[in-house]
């Protein structure tokens, strides 16, 4: 067989380079302006990931910084200055001393980095103020609502002074001429500065809301002068007007009763020839009544037959029981006093004179 060899023309090499030219890839066209800036922001991300963790520290850190530097410049600028104190809720206590507070404390800082704790601390250490509460109104006022405290009692102090309490045993200030008069005081009040001392006295201010509610309801508030609660244990009314000089002893309980029985006693007692010399009436024992008469007065009208002998030694104390002790037994037991007295007195003079011979 014989083999045919096919020989490419010369002329065709240019048709093959056309042809391959033709079908071959053409070059990518420049892209516009949109996709410069997508390349852009591919390469900013790309250089975000890469950027190392101490260098994002360090912008945090100084970003940090400006704003801080930023608050202290703002916080500081008179801008914020305290110009305005509104003061509400303060009818006892001194608006213009509550001023005074805020405006000192808050005067360094401003309005804006003003501790409304501490402002508010300060202010309830001033007299009849309970609670403050503080808040800011931007740029440079402070507003104040008080809650003030309630007086309850007034206190005679050691020194004579007539002073205002609340329940919480908290001095309020002195009392004025225009205050009105509670029916009566307190006294045995502890001006020591200590917890205990604290307590006792938040216990003499309960005792005394006590008795002067059982008091008033049964009508003998305006009998009693003043309570001596310096011992709860033994407390001391004082009565008021014609018997200011009579002591009322009730102990540690029934204070409505045993006041009530004393002034029974006291009743039946002021007819006798001693009545005007009754220096106490104790009912600490409960019923049983003991009357106690001042020292070195004249019984029966005899001026031969005194009580010469100090009250907390004397004899002349009555005892009777509530309910009974009638002015016509009184004067019986009187008159037995004074006569054991003659007799006494009788055997005195007759051993002078045996002496004497």
């Amino acid at each position: 067989m014989r083999e045919q060899v096919i020989t490419q023309k010369v002329g065709d090499r240019a048709g093959l380079y056309g042809k391959s030219r033709s079908g071959g890839q053409r070059p990518a066209k420049r892209g516009g302006r949109g996709d410069s800036i997508a390349t852009l922001r591919e390469r900013l991300r790309s250089f975000a990931r890469y950027l190392p963790f101490a260098g994002k520290v360090l912008f945090v850190l100084v970003a940090s910084v400006l704003v801080f530097a930023g608050y202290r410049a703002a916080a500081s600028a008179s801008f914020f200055q305290v110009r305005q104190v509104d003061v509400r809720g303060a009818s006892r206590a001194s608006a213009d001393q509550i001023q005074q507070v805020v405006r000192r404390t808050v005067g360094q800082s401003g309005v804006w980095r003003a501790d409304l704790s501490v402002v508010s601390l300060q202010l309830e250490h001033l007299p009849w103020v309970k609670t403050a509460v503080v808040s800011r109104l931007l740029p440079d006022g402070i507003r104040v609502r008080i809650t003030e405290r309630v007086s309850r009692a007034v206190v005679r102090t050691s020194a004579g002074h007539f002073v205002w309490v609340d329940e919480d045993a908290v001095v309020l200030g002195e009392m004025s001429s225009t205050d009105q008069i509670p029916p009566f005081f307190l006294r045995g009040w502890s001006e020591e500065n200590s917890t205990d001392a604290r307590q006792d006295n938040r216990d003499r201010v309960q005792r005394y809301l006590e008795l002067a509610r059982d008091w008033s309801a049964a009508g003998l508030a305006e009998r009693v002068s003043e309570v001596n609660l310096s011992d709860l244990r033994d407390v001391r009314a004082q009565l008021a007007g014609d018997d200011a000089q009579i002591e009322v002893r009730l102990g540690s309980k029934d204070g409505g009763a045993r006041l009530k029985k004393a002034l029974e006693v006291l009743e039946n007692q002021r007819h006798t020839p001693r009545g005007a010399l009754i220096s106490y009436v104790d009912l600490t024992q409960g019923k049983r009544a003991i009357v106690g008469f001042t020292s070195g007065a004249q019984i029966n009208g005899d001026p031969n037959v005194t009580d010469s002998m100090p009250e907390k030694d004397a004899a002349p104390a009555v005892a009777l029981r509530a309910g009974d002790g009638t002015a016509k037994a009184a004067r019986k037991q009187t008159q037995g006093d004074a006569k054991e007295k003659r007799a006494r007195n009788s055997e005195a003079r007759n051993r002078d004179r045996s002496r004497r011979q």
